[in-house]
């Protein structure tokens, strides 16, 4: 379900499943290495209007410190990559505002099946400024210049993953930064929340535990150009086993995760 925006530059998808090659419009228009302050508006993570399953998570996710952290304002264009059932999508939606938008970018397989749909109908018909965009990654070309800011919350290892049962291909990732680099404006924002993992071969430490060395996607996102503009230690738990997959029962949403900021240089 795809909704329209007002037309400022574009964004170039492929779409393997149907085949076709598509074209979506974009609504389009420095900060220190602190953290800031603690929390957000109550406004922002009040339960009223957010998904139960949700609003479970928040004691895990702490969304109230890592949205402080993020620094988004009202009224910017964020992109919410691989938002899963929509999380941080909802609460992005309040901190942009009405005149904020907030495009969900998700591989189209994780949307082809009736619990995703129905996740994302309610959340778009409840918060108008949220776009759903599911597409195929390797097609994903945002335009230039075109947003203020980018959001991967225990995603960016899924960039060195693959995988033929979910239908998640291998992507370049050097490429796929490039584009995320040319697509925030000067002075935007890219908010990285991940599993700590061990150091070691990226994509096979990505099969095995679906976690990412820190150090791996700082570096990452500096060798395409963002720079790194400060990290939060809120979700750091100490007593994690990094030899453990995210999804076993012993770490299962409890996992180490590292909360780290970069900016496009003006």
């Amino acid at each position: 379900m795809l909704r329209g925006a007002p037309i400022i530059g574009e964004m170039v998808m492929k779409t393997s499943l149907a085949g076709l090659a598509a074209a979506l419009a974009l609504l389009l228009s420095a900060s220190p290495a602190l953290a800031g302050p603690s929390q957000v508006s109550p406004a922002i993570t009040a339960t009223k209007g957010r998904a139960a399953e949700h609003v479970k998570l928040d004691d895990l996710r702490k969304p109230s410190e890592i949205l402080a952290f993020a620094d988004f304002a009202k009224g910017d264009t964020i992109v919410d990559l691989m938002p899963g059932t929509g999380y941080y999508s909802e609460l992005l939606s309040r901190v942009v505002g009405p005149k904020g938008t907030i495009l969900a970018v998700e591989p189209a397989p994780s949307y082809d099946n009736d619990k995703a749909r129905a996740a994302w109908q309610r959340l778009v018909a409840d918060y108008p400024n949220v776009q759903l965009m599911p597409i195929d990654f390797r097609g994903l070309a945002l335009a230039p210049d075109s947003v203020d800011g980018m959001m991967l919350h225990m995603v960016f290892h899924d960039l060195y993953w693959q995988s033929e049962q979910y239908k998640f291909p291998r992507l370049d990732v050097a490429a796929v930064l490039a584009n995320f680099y040319r697509a925030v404006r000067p002075g935007g924002t890219v908010v990285v929340v991940d599993h700590v993992g061990p150091a070691g071969d990226t994509r096979d430490v990505v099969e095995k535990f679906h976690r990412i060395d820190p150090q791996t996607a700082r570096s990452a996102l500096e060798a395409a150009g963002f720079v790194f503009d400060g990290e939060s230690d809120v979700l750091i738990n100490t007593s994690d086993d990094m030899t453990k997959s995210v999804f076993d029962p012993a770490v299962r949403g409890k996992t180490s995760r590292f909360a780290y900021r970069f900016k496009k240089p003006e």
